[in-house]
């Protein structure tokens, strides 16, 4: 195979059964110029270890690790990759097949663009449209805003050093977006739905509680300094009450209104 212009990125810690789907809508892609890396974090469950030692697939390739977290299983996975775009893609979702062609023409076309994404799906224990807010930075200041498949430049994620592999409790997706955007690139949305979200009855954002999320997001600000710049006091002041008012309408109506 000559060298892949895209490399998908899979960690995979007990999601065996989910595999063979999550794999298949890469191969489904009509852009086949790229390679998949499935990145074994350590997996303990049978089936997952079963499935993953009989993995056979084209332009695919596993690699194995110790269990670090999702952070370190992308990023393991980023530096044996070949393709000059990253799309990384969790072990229980699904991309579409148009997404990886369009995405790569406008991080082709246009060199200030570095995160490319479109619109989601949920499917799983919630079905229909993911609707996130429109991308602005008062918004992706308060919260994350773009899916952790987006597609994006390797020689970027060299620059900013990766994802955070200490962010095992989560928002590492939100700390490498920051992080790329202090590289002053923009962020472009594509207006069709080329990524599917499994929902699951309980996840790892769901189970955290405010002060988590407080303790997170503090961490944000005091690490991206050069993105929230001026803002920073001010929001680090109004945070404790945001997330006490999390789940109330006022909550919702807050996080809807902002940046428009």
């Amino acid at each position: 195979m000559s060298m892949p212009l895209v490399s998908v990125i899979i960690p995979c810690y007990n999601q065996g059964p989910f595999l063979a789907a999550s794999i298949g809508s890469a191969l489904a892609s009509d852009h086949d110029n790229l390679e998949i890396i499935v990145v074994d974090d350590g997996s303990t469950d049978p089936e997952t270890v079963r499935l993953l030692e009989q993995l056979r697939y084209p332009h695919t390739r596993l690699l194995r690790r110790e269990n670090g977290g999702l952070a370190a299983a992308r990023n393991s996975g980023i530096s044996e990759a070949q393709g000059r775009y990253i799309l990384p893609l969790d072990a229980d979702d699904r991309i579409g097949p148009q997404y990886l062609r369009r995405a790569v023409a406008v991080l082709e076309a246009d060199s200030a663009t570095g995160i490319v994404y479109c619109h989601a799906e949920k499917f799983g224990a919630e079905a229909g449209p993911w609707q996130l807010p429109r991308f602005s930075r008062w918004r992706m200041a308060l919260g994350n805003v773009i899916f952790c498949s987006a597609v994006y430049r390797r020689i970027d994620w060299e620059q900013t050093g990766g994802y955070d592999a200490t962010l095992r409790r989560g928002w590492e997706d939100w700390d490498f977006w920051l992080s790329l955007l202090e590289l002053g690139r923009t962020v472009r949305c594509l207006p069709f739905t080329g990524f599917y979200y499994r929902k699951r009855p309980v996840s790892m954002a769901a189970g955290m509680d405010w002060r988590l999320k407080l303790e997170l997001h503090r961490g944000l600000i005091h690490r991206h300094g050069r993105f929230f710049g001026s803002w920073a006091a001010r929001l680090a002041s109004v945070l404790p009450l945001y997330y006490r008012l999390a789940g109330s309408g006022v909550y919702r109506h807050i996080k809807k209104g902002v940046g428009r």
